[in-house]
């Protein structure tokens, strides 16, 4: 288990030099941001001076080794246009998108599981049937759409819930929470539920068709044979060996909606590492830009290699496979 550990770690490192690399390579040519920070009235001398004060007059040798090494310092620079530590950036809008990806996958769980098991277990029944159809029509729909649906049904008709902004929190030293805060969860609705829908349809849909495999098995099939009762067969032993190869996918999803919660964070303007970076974007904020792209490539590095290590727990096999 040790050489399986250390085997996985040293991967992890690689790639996360080549997400640094990319992150620092692709934002080199998103624009000049000292043209954004001064605008044309300013004189080019004065432009310049500023490229040599920020290193940008450096060779992508020096700079991309500097850039680098602060990172390893925990020394994510400063913004071009707030001039505000990009550290402190990235912790004020965690929060928002941690506690809307955690609710958005919870949703995705707890609705996905029960219902992928339920339309496995009756497959032709007409509640499955248009389970499985209402699922299409999640997958197709874009995010922006179904936030736009979600606002106009329950915000404008129906006035039920807010349409946009975090609205009441309660601070637990740095950190901002919507969960403990009375009106902070009706804010947290209708976002959590846009994101979660795309996820809850792909989560239901593969424990469906794990769980349709599962119950074809032998010892699936002998167990009913022997009078063990069903409701037992299928929660405590179809169940479970169906989850075993959905848990990288759904490891992976709290990652990917972290990762693309960008557009449903504009659409209900929700102030978290998505709007933070749309606003980057659009000032050529390249320091801000470069942390969020390696900050989403560890969180896929971090959810990846637990999901590998728990494999390695519950499947000895990936012990063997891996030369234990």
């Amino acid at each position: 288990m040790g050489f399986y550990v250390l085997r996985r770690l040293s991967q992890s490192v690689f790639v996360m030099l080549a997400v640094a690399f990319l992150a620092f390579a692709l934002f080199r040519f998103a624009g000049d941001p000292v043209m954004q920070m001064t605008g044309v009235e300013t004189p080019p001398e004065q432009q310049q001076a500023i490229r040599e004060q920020l290193g940008l007059t450096d060779p992508f040798v020096a700079q991309f080794t500097r850039f680098v090494g602060e990172l390893l310092r925990g020394d994510f620079g400063f913004s071009f246009r707030t001039r505000q530590p990009v550290a402190e950036m990235i912790r004020d809008a965690l929060p928002a998108t941690g506690e809307l990806g955690l609710v958005a996958m919870a949703i995705s769980l707890l609705v996905g599981i029960p219902a992928g098991m339920l339309t496995a277990l009756r497959p032709k029944g007409f509640a499955s049937q248009s389970v499985l159809l209402m699922t299409l029509v999640g997958v197709s729909l874009p995010t922006f759409v179904t936030g736009i649906v979600l606002i106009f049904l329950f915000g404008v008709v129906l006035g039920w819930l807010p349409t946009f902004g975090r609205g009441q929190t309660v601070s637990i030293g740095w950190w901002t929470s919507n969960l403990l805060a009375r009106g902070g969860w009706r804010s947290l609705i209708l976002p959590a539920l846009s994101l979660a829908l795309y996820q809850l349809t792909l989560t239901m849909r593969l424990v469906r068709a794990q769980m349709m495999e599962v119950l074809r098995t032998d010892h699936i099939r002998f167990a009913l044979a022997r009078g063990v009762p069903r409701w037992r067969v299928y929660v405590r032993h179809a169940l479970p060996n169906s989850l075993i190869p959905v848990m990288t996918v759904i490891g992976l999803q709290f990652g990917g909606i972290i990762a693309f919660s960008i557009v449903t964070e504009s659409v209900f303007q929700w102030p978290g590492l998505g709007l933070l970076l749309l606003r980057s974007i659009r000032f050529v904020d390249v320091p801000v830009m470069s942390v969020y792209l390696v900050f989403i490539g560890l969180l896929f590095v971090i959810i990846n290699l637990a999901v590998d290590l728990l494999y390695a727990v519950v499947d000895p096999r990936v012990r063997i496979r891996s030369g234990e």
